[in-house]
């Protein structure tokens, strides 16, 4: 399985849904660092389940705890591994549906490659496998905050409901994330009326990274914008990425899709701070297109490991909507890519030199 990425600043990822616990190991972090649990706890805070009504019920503290790499406060150049043990999984829950694929899941595609039934919680394909990612994010972002990168995602889109103004501050304090505050309680109703039909919402997570200097990405095969792509098509449940203005500029002539150039820098951001797989110092700007949960209680078709047809409800504890729980683990990820973008170009300066 695809568990690690990087290229200086590299993870490795472990553990499954309803296993022992989960873990990371990431490698190449520099010494010296300001790193301590609490701001790798703060981060897993932020997307760790049962945290409001809006999401999934179970109930996991995800408390961290750092094995190596780290002491005083500071790094020591050597791996950080970090792990959390599960504390709330319900296996049971999974009894009825062991011998058949549940649609939208990758219970089957998981079954054609490596022959694995149906695992509780969906195993390694489960959204729990991002508590990794959060945890290595957030060494990532102390690798960063010398730069001043700052990095905010939030919930721009709930099933037909789409923001008109973008407020980050009130998005980061609201259980869905949702951006705009004359529209947040429209998004929360999408929730609720599609959690009480037993079904689920799908929507749109936008990312906002500030302060990325110019100059980091590797093209042609390293862009940027294909790395960063690349990194958030890897969370489940993202079906597409945008960046800048993404499929708008389809509808539009050169000339008003230009990023044009005055004495101040550029005049507008219509690429989304990345020109020819390159950051050009304007705000790094990214759209997810999340879909709906696939877990909903209402009966759907499907066929067990054996290929007959069967019918299928799943019951259990499952986020109605991912879009709030996908925003930290988006910046965690722009965050790898962008600390190792980073890294890369330092080391490229040395042997340049």
């Amino acid at each position: 399985m695809g568990s690690f990425t990087g290229r200086i600043l590299r993870i490795a990822t472990f553990g499954e849904s309803h296993g022992k616990g989960l873990g990371v190991v990431v490698e190449g972090v520099p010494a010296g660092l300001a790193l301590n649990q609490e701001q790798v706890q703060a981060e897993l805070d932020r997307r760790r389940p049962g945290a409001s009504p809006l999401t999934s019920a179970r109930q996991e503290a995800d408390q961290v705890e750092i094995l190596s790499g780290v002491a005083g406060g500071r790094t020591l150049g050597s791996p950080i591994a970090m792990i959390t043990l599960n504390r709330d999984a319900r296996s049971g829950d999974y009894a009825k549906l062991a011998d058949r694929f549940r649609p939208g899941h990758a219970d089957y595609t998981y079954f054609q490659k490596y022959g694995i039934p149906p695992q509780p919680g969906g195993g390694r394909a489960s959204g729990r496998e991002t508590w990794s990612r959060v945890a290595a994010g957030a060494v990532a972002r102390a690798i960063l905050a010398p730069l001043g990168v700052e990095l905010a995602a939030y919930t721009i889109q709930v099933g037909a409901v789409r923001a008109e103004t973008i407020d980050p501050a009130f998005a980061s304090e609201h259980p869905l994330r949702a951006a705009d505050p004359s529209l947040a309680e429209a998004m929360v109703a999408e929730v609720q009326d599609a959690r009480a039909a037993g079904d689920s919402v799908g929507g749109v997570v936008e990312l906002v990274i500030t302060g990325v200097p110019a100059g980091l990405g590797d093209p042609v095969f390293d862009k940027l914008d294909a790395r960063l792509g690349g990194a958030l098509l890897s969370i489940g449940g993202v079906k597409g990425v945008e960046v800048g203005d993404g499929f708008a500029v389809a509808a539009r002539r050169g000339s008003a899709n230009n990023d044009q150039m005055d004495a101040d820098g550029f005049a507008s951001n219509h690429c989304g701070g990345i020109l020819g797989g390159i950051s050009n110092a304007e705000p790094i700007m990214l759209r997810l297109a999340i879909k709906p949960t696939p877990s909903i209680s209402q009966p759907q078709s499907t066929r067990d490991l054996a290929g007959n047809p069967v019918e299928i409800e799943i019951h259990g504890r499952h986020d109605p909507c991912l879009c709030p729980r996908i925003a930290p683990v988006a910046e965690a990820m722009a965050a790898l890519v962008l600390a190792d973008a980073w890294l890369l170009q330092k080391a490229q300066a040395r042997s340049e030199s």
